[in-house]
């Protein structure tokens, strides 16, 4: 991109997300904060442009685009998730009403490019080391130029080509967590994961060294408190990251640990002690792992057998006595799951202190191996959108009935207030009590803001104080987070209660309306004739990493 030298005024625009278990909006408020997390693809890709061009960043999860600054923009950038897919169509038809051009790239225009015919160009994949057609096309145009904006059949970027994001372009006090990555692929093969197909099985890391420069641009402008590591198995390369944790901790104290690191792993990360103590004196907190389901044949079906090597209760037991928080992914309708799953998943989660656990109905996401195993069976219905909340994409095995009201009766047992409250005590209980984190700005005020809205005026009063009553007897460690808790639970219980309970409702009342069920073909049977996509490439899970990752 070097011989590129032409000034040009680029607006990258984030999807919006609609509410999800994820976007905590019920929980935002008591922090003043507008989003969970900001677009670090984004901010990545902005710093693999032309320095020559004037970038700027409008996150939709924080605040409106005007048509000013579309107009003011030579080029417009689109990038977001499928289940943002909407809100990307609509600022990329406003800029074409506007006769500004535009960019579409991310997870969802990998996923399905033929969703986004409003815009002028389309980028798929990782970014860097992968630009030149796009900035080209920008830089030019009058010459005509490809819609397709991305090279093909180059394989996975180096990670060394990876700069420092430009954070400086988010507005990072609207946040209540910033991020950063440091890994792509997963070694693991599961049926239902994308990530591999994108990213795949060899994970690549970044430097140490470039890894400590962007928590080093992070520091330099202000950051402090709750960084995620955004990596879908940050254990992926063991070796790798046993190298790199000293270096992370070296880092923290130096800088009087600024940073509560959080991450998602694979559940094996419990067989390795050394590698659990490492990630504890870097400073991490809180681990997200894939439990998905206490059924072997379940595990075994879908290609996670990883997670047979010991029962989820001694590995949750494992990681918490070394003091994560463990927050835990499970899925409901396999092809080997019977009815009795939904009592099975609700005895596990019950005894297991997690208090974060995120039960979806199985979905089956374009390119991966088990959407060609479905589609093979005649199976698939359509493209997901990236939505729990409704009848699965797929024909599943389990009468849908069943699995509809099931998947209800389960979450709405794991959200009641009681049963949210109770597995917080469990972590409180059983979670190794860490040395209180020093006040922050802001942290007197918010805790009076809890105070009040949950312990006075909220509902769950009675929850509230109880569970804070409990934290006094585990130091001033657990009292803090037993407050971060409560807040997290307004979410949890209001979202489930208020909104997913009443759709999945009205999901079951249109299936018990729909006509009868046509038995699928049998495998090797041709597929019916529609819009039944053909292959595809893969959408991230839950991220918004135009220039490649998740989260």
């Amino acid at each position: 991109m070097g011989a590129y030298t032409i000034g040009m005024r680029v607006l990258l625009v984030q999807g919006r997300s609609p509410p999800t278990y994820w976007s905590y909006h019920y929980s935002l408020p008591f922090i003043e904060k507008a989003a969970a997390l900001p677009p670090l693809g984004l901010a990545t890709l902005a710093a693999l442009l032309p320095r020559s061009w004037e970038v700027r960043i409008a996150d939709l999860n924080v605040r409106p685009v005007t048509d000013d600054e579309i107009r003011a923009a030579d080029a417009v950038l689109v990038s977001g998730m499928q289940i943002q897919a909407d809100s990307m169509r609509e600022v990329l038809r406003r800029a074409r009403a506007l006769s500004v051009r535009t960019v579409v790239g991310g997870p969802a225009p990998t996923t399905s490019p033929e969703s986004f015919p409003e815009a002028d160009h389309l980028f798929q994949g990782e970014a860097e080391g992968r630009l030149d057609l796009l900035v080209q096309a920008l830089e030019q145009p009058g010459s005509p130029a490809p819609r397709v904006l991305s090279p093909t059949g180059e394989g996975f970027v180096d990670m060394g080509l990876a700069r420092v994001p430009r954070f400086d372009l988010l507005d990072l006090d609207r946040y209540s967590s910033l991020s950063i990555q440091v890994s792509r692929g997963c070694p693991f093969h599961c049926e239902f994961c994308d990530i591999i197909e994108m990213f795949g099985r060899v994970p690549r890391l970044k430097s140490p060294e470039q890894v400590l420069a962007e928590l080093e641009e992070l520091w330099r402008l202000g950051v402090r408190g709750s960084l995620f590591l955004v990596d879908d198995n940050f254990i992926g390369n063991r070796r790798e990251v046993a190298a790199l944790l000293p270096r992370m901790a070296a880092w923290q104290r130096d800088h009087g640990r600024p940073f509560d690191l959080y991450t998602e792993a694979s559940l094996d990360l419990a067989g390795h002690p050394e590698l659990i103590a490492a990630m504890v004196d870097a400073g991490f907190s809180a681990v997200f792992v894939g439990i998905e389901s206490p059924s072997a044949e379940a595990l075994v079906g879908a290609g996670k057998k990883q997670n047979l090597r010991m029962p989820p209760q001694e590995a949750v037991a494992r990681l918490t006595a070394a003091g994560f928080e463990v927050f835990a992914g499970f899925i409901v309708g396999f092809d080997s799951d019977g009815p009795d799953i939904f009592d099975r998943q609700l005895e596990l989660i019950s005894s297991i202190p997690v208090p974060r656990a995120m039960v979806g109905l199985l979905s089956a996401p374009p390119g991966t191996a088990l959407w060609r195993r479905l589609e093979a069976e005649g199976r698939i219905r359509h493209l997901p959108s990236g939505d729990q909340f409704e009848r699965p994409n797929f024909e599943p095995a389990m009468d849908e009935a069943v699995l509809l009201r099931g998947y209800r009766r389960l979450l709405a047992s794991l959200y009641s207030a009681e049963a949210y409250y109770r597995r917080c005590r469990l972590l409180l209980d059983r979670v190794a009590v860490a040395e209180p984190s020093p006040l922050r700005s802001g942290s007197v005020a918010a805790l009076l803001r809890v105070v009040a809205g949950i312990g006075i005026v909220g509902p769950r009063r009675g929850h509230f104080w109880r569970l804070l009553a409990h934290s006094m007897l585990r130091g001033p460690g657990s009292f803090a987070r037993a407050v971060t808790l409560a807040v997290l639970g307004e979410q949890f219980i209001r979202y489930t209660a208020e909104v997913v309970l009443p759709r999945l409702d009205r999901a079951i009342e249109a299936l018990e309306k729909a006509p009868p069920r046509v038995p699928a073909p049998a495998a090797g049977a041709a597929a019916p004739a529609g819009p039944v996509p053909g292959p595809w490439a893969v959408d991230p899970r839950a991220g918004e990493l135009s220039a490649g990752g998740a989260t």
